[in-house]
């Protein structure tokens, strides 16, 4: 059964986001008209608001409602050491945990010549320059370790080959509080790789 135009567009709107199917955005859509018609308005204008003004930061390609973000506006940060990420919500997790104080460089993306998804529209060569231009001594690739990811991490490894900077990767392995029974082998076996020294 339809219902107005109104609401099937609606709907239809709904199911733009990632994992929302056609009932999902039904529940939504009634949701927002039966009781939460205050807060449908506020999303509205949220929504309105980020899709005409947020961008990406001129340096660090991260979203930002300026023309460079606060991160990369920060002076506390330290510009000597360079971590690149595949997406925003990677930068988010990491500074999240807390713990690094250094600059970023969001890819958007990874290469996926399936896709046509090539150096050019993930902003490799904006990467090189940078590197250039800040003098960078670090770079820490901190791409996903898929398939996808681990061939950007060593395009760009490879770009960067004779240059004087020291291109770190971020560790693969069992995570703290697992259990060796319930690792899968792809995990295990970059954990063995990785492995290090016993600290005193």
């Amino acid at each position: 059964m339809a219902f107005s135009p109104l609401v099937d567009e609606l709907v239809e709107s709904l199911r733009c986001l990632p994992g929302v199917g056609q009932k999902t955005a039904q529940r939504m859509a009634f949701h927002l008209l039966e009781r939460g018609r205050s807060g449908g308005v506020r999303l509205s204008e949220a929504l309105s608001t980020a899709m005409s003004d947020v961008r990406r930061c001129d340096s660090c390609q991260n979203f930002a409602d300026t023309p460079v973000c606060g991160i990369c506006e920060n002076p506390a940060r330290h510009t000597g050491t360079l971590c690149v990420v595949e997406s925003p919500s990677d930068l988010l997790a990491i500074e999240q945990a807390g713990d690094y104080r250094g600059s970023y460089f969001v890819l958007m993306g990874h290469l996926s010549p399936i896709d046509g998804v090539g150096p050019e529209e993930i902003g490799i060569e904006r990467l090189l320059q940078r590197i250039e231009a800040e003098s960078v001594k670090e770079l820490i690739l901190a791409t996903n370790p898929t398939v996808e990811g681990e061939a950007t991490a060593h395009y760009i490894a490879d770009r960067l080959d004779g240059r004087n900077v020291l291109i770190t990767r971020l560790a693969h392995g069992i995570p703290v509080g697992g259990e060796l029974g319930y690792v899968d082998g792809f995990t295990l076996t970059h954990a063995f790789r990785g492995r290090k020294p016993l600290a005193d």
